[in-house]
């Protein structure tokens, strides 16, 4: 179906235009150009879908830590450091990755404000500065909230903001290269905001820094799921995501494996620690994303792989807490 056939096919559906104004505000895929505001559109580059994982990862880092309680002091701190991870770093990543793929997105996703038109250049880069900035000041502030000899949240923060930097842009611009740039995007989205948490309420230490690095094997995994929806603009421009270098089936496979096998061994190493009722739950809360990966991934990833994403991943985001609740317990 043409662009032109899609949009006239939008038009004439009310409520198909409602859905695609809101996949439009959240940056997912499907969208379709029209908007004017300029606040919306800003809102549409650093894709709120995407903040969730962050968000979360910090509540895993918090858990991890078996340090924090429900008072209003820990609850505020901690929704800092959600506003850190989430709409500040994540909206520069989002940001920053299509100010660099403005020419792909003209291929993949043309409805993209960049690509579209909807929003200069210029605006584009200050809105990437305000967010950087906003998220090292936040960060500064969380240390000196935390009493932190070593300034380990603005560290992170800016450690973060150097990896979206270099995933993203030339001449490093680690996602042309599958392997390297899906692991970058997944430890960002796993490992990066759970020591945010974990140091923000406790001591970050060598052992959740490898945990949470090993966990974000199946991060590259979920990472792969992305590329599947732009392996036409890939090819042409020469990115080598894995569904360009592998071909679709093959990528798909060593996605699901990605995913499972390094979920597996988190749930080991829970048995390993003594924490046996959380690495059970862990257990069963990955047996449904095999089912899923089943009847709808590996069938078709092309065409299901949102579905995939919808069903699936609350079960490892889930995964993800239950495993930061056993670390906590063990005193990690």
């Amino acid at each position: 179906m043409s662009d032109q056939t899609a949009e006239n096919k939008i038009e004439d559906n009310p409520q198909e235009e409602k859905n695609s104004k809101a996949r439009q505000l959240l940056g997912m895929k499907g969208a379709a150009a029209g908007e004017t505001n300029i606040w919306k559109i800003r809102l549409q580059l650093m894709k709120p879908i995407t903040w969730i994982p962050l968000i979360w990862g910090v509540v895993c880092g918090a858990a991890s830590s078996g340090n924090f309680t429900w008072s209003i002091e820990n609850i505020f701190t901690a929704a800092a450091c959600m506003l850190l991870s989430g709409p500040l770093m994540t909206g520069y990543t989002q940001t920053i990755n299509d100010f660099y793929d403005r020419e792909i997105d003209a291929i993949n996703e043309p409805y993209r404000p960049i690509p579209s038109g909807a929003i200069s250049i210029p605006q584009v880069v200050t809105q990437i500065i305000i967010l950087l900035v906003g998220g090292l000041g936040l960060s500064y502030v969380l240390d000196l909230v935390a009493g932190h000899d070593f300034p380990v949240m603005f560290c992170l923060t800016l450690g973060g903001a150097f990896v979206a930097y270099i995933y993203s842009a030339p001449p490093l611009k680690l996602k042309q290269n599958g392997w390297l740039g899906n692991y970058a995007l997944g430890s960002s989205y796993i490992a990066l905001p759970w020591w945010a948490g974990h140091a923000l309420f406790g001591e970050l230490n060598w052992t959740i820094v490898i945990l949470t690095l090993i966990y974000s094997f199946a991060g590259l995994g979920i990472a792969v799921v992305n590329d599947f929806k732009s392996v036409e603009g890939d090819r042409t421009l020469g990115l080598k995501s894995l569904p360009v270098m592998f071909g679709i089936t093959t990528a798909a496979w060593i996605c699901v494996i990605m995913i499972d096998t390094f979920q597996i061994g988190i749930a080991s190493y829970l048995v390993v620690i003594h924490e046996n009722i959380y690495a059970i739950i862990l257990g069963v809360l990955i047996l449904p994303q095999m089912i899923f990966q089943n009847i709808y991934f590996l069938r078709d990833p092309l065409e299901n792989d949102v579905k995939y994403q919808a069903s699936a991943q609350p079960f490892l985001v889930f995964g993800m807490l239950t495993a930061g609740l056993a670390l906590g317990h063990a005193g990690i």
